[in-house]
């Protein structure tokens, strides 16, 4: 049971993926696997990721990132999911990706076609054991067009297989694209205080524009990107850090969310008492005046 005196996820306040509710603050399962190809060493003790899922959604965390692509030699994040969560909560909404292609040795290979993806959808489904996804993004990899790709889960949610769509690592023209395909739920692009970038802002702002959800990822890690959470932080991050009495990660997370209400936040860990700093940081309110110092140094980081 989750003690009286911790913050649940409800904090973080509410946005609507299509007809599913979820809290803003959600999680990510991409660090429990230790995969090498993204760089994270070696996964942490099974039970312990075991126990960082579960208390999560304990702590009222009710929207998952996964992806059957994150694995290492030890670990499966689908499985992981499946182990812990199933039989799921009737609120859990998961969200995978497909795109992206490694073999079973844990080589990259080229994007998958759009012929492929049916069956990438089905292994995220035979991994995670539904019989749907809830949302499903397409992962650019670097198409200069989507549509194709787009076009063929499109058919995947005709079909049933999907329930909600969306897409990552994109521009605004190839969300302009996807949306004379099919509905677009949500967008996950990588966006921190620390990495200014006038086509994720652009992005950003015609999500909020559209109803459409904006889901950065790499928040915490910032520039180290897939390295883990940095431990590069500037002046205005570390003043806000100790004025609030907490940690410089959490004002990453608590500044992601204020830069609109369609703005979610899945930071990942492995580390239980990250894990209730993260959940945490959605009932941080930051000043005008920290988020105006965070967005002079944002930019004079560009």
């Amino acid at each position: 049971m989750t003690p009286d005196d911790m913050i649940t996820a409800d904090a973080s306040g509410t946005w609507e993926l299509g007809d599913l509710p979820v809290h803003r603050i959600g999680f990510g399962t991409m660090r429990l696997t230790g995969s090498a190809a993204f760089h994270h060493g070696t996964p942490s003790d099974r039970d312990r990721s075991l126990a960082v899922l579960r208390t999560a959604v304990e702590l009222g965390v009710n929207h998952i990132d996964t992806a059957a692509f994150y694995f290492s030699s030890l670990r499966s994040a689908n499985e992981l999911v499946n182990t812990a969560l199933s039989p799921y909560p009737d609120d859990l909404v998961i969200a995978a990706k497909v795109g992206p292609y490694r073999d079973y040795h844990g080589e990259w290979g080229t994007s998958a076609r759009p012929d492929q993806l049916r069956g990438h959808v089905e292994e995220n489904l035979r991994q995670l054991g539904r019989d749907h996804l809830d949302l499903v993004y397409l992962r650019r990899m670097r198409q200069d067009s989507i549509a194709e790709h787009f076009g063929a889960l499109a058919e995947l949610r005709e079909a049933g297989l999907v329930r909600h769509l969306g897409i990552s690592c994109v521009e605004p023209r190839h969300l302009a694209e996807a949306l004379g395909i099919a509905p677009v739920v949500s967008v996950q692009n990588r966006y921190a205080v620390d990495r200014p970038d006038p086509v994720d802002d652009e992005v950003l702002r015609l999500c909020g524009e559209h109803g459409i959800a904006f889901v950065p990822f790499y928040a915490v890690a910032g520039r180290t990107g897939e390295r883990g959470a940095t431990t590069a932080h500037d002046d205005a991050v570390l003043s806000a850090a100790r004025a609030h009495g907490v940690s410089p990660a959490q004002v990453r997370i608590a500044w992601t969310l204020h830069q609109g209400p369609h703005v979610l936040a899945i930071p990942g860990t492995g580390n239980p008492d990250h894990l209730a700093e993260n959940v945490a940081a959605g009932a941080l309110r930051l000043t005008e005046e920290e988020l105006t110092r965070l967005g002079r140094a944002r930019a004079q980081a560009g």
